[in-house]
């Protein structure tokens, strides 16, 4: 979608943006049909994989903290944490702090799930490669590289405040 009001240069730069996404989208759509059938090995629904890894990232989280990052209510964390608890994916515990706070943490069952998961993206990532030429591969690795940076960049300018909204 272009603006005919953003400068030339700016309009070039959003046209060149909106086909990358495009053919990220389309990338994206095939790997998840390519993916369902594996997933649907994995037990658990996305609020609580989204859960796992946000404790798993952060190491443990108050359940305001971890509820306020997902952008849920803390019924509905509490909700999902005792999903996570009874699957043995992660422990609840009072706040050593402030005893009326609930902290969670996760297992080592939690961190054998995401190297489940790790085991399973670099499986399909060998797989693909597998199909993409010898010559292209440098290409393939210089995208992920600057993608990579990219990300770390984005990370470092953005701040979570402890109520878990980003800055």
């Amino acid at each position: 979608m272009t603006h005919p009001t953003l400068p030339a240069s700016a309009r070039h730069a959003e046209a060149d943006l909106d086909r990358i996404l495009a053919v990220f989208d389309g990338l994206m759509h095939r790997l998840m049909a390519s993916h369902a059938p594996e997933l649907n090995l994995i037990e658990l629904t996305m609020s609580q994989t989204k859960a796992l890894y946000l404790v798993l990232s952060a190491g443990q989280l108050r359940m305001s903290e971890l509820a306020a990052r997902l952008g849920i209510t803390s019924s509905t964390a509490t909700g999902v944490v005792d999903g996570l608890v009874s699957l043995g994916l992660l422990a609840r515990h009072e706040d050593p702090a402030d005893r009326r706070q609930v902290v969670v943490s996760a297992t080592a069952e939690a961190e054998a799930t995401l190297e489940s998961f790790r085991e399973l993206n670099s499986r399909r990532m060998r797989e693909m490669l597998g199909h993409v030429d010898a010559a292209d591969l440098t290409v393939v690795e210089r995208a992920l590289r600057i993608l990579d940076a990219a990300v770390a960049a984005d990370v470092e300018s953005t701040t979570i405040d402890p109520q878990g909204v980003q800055s």
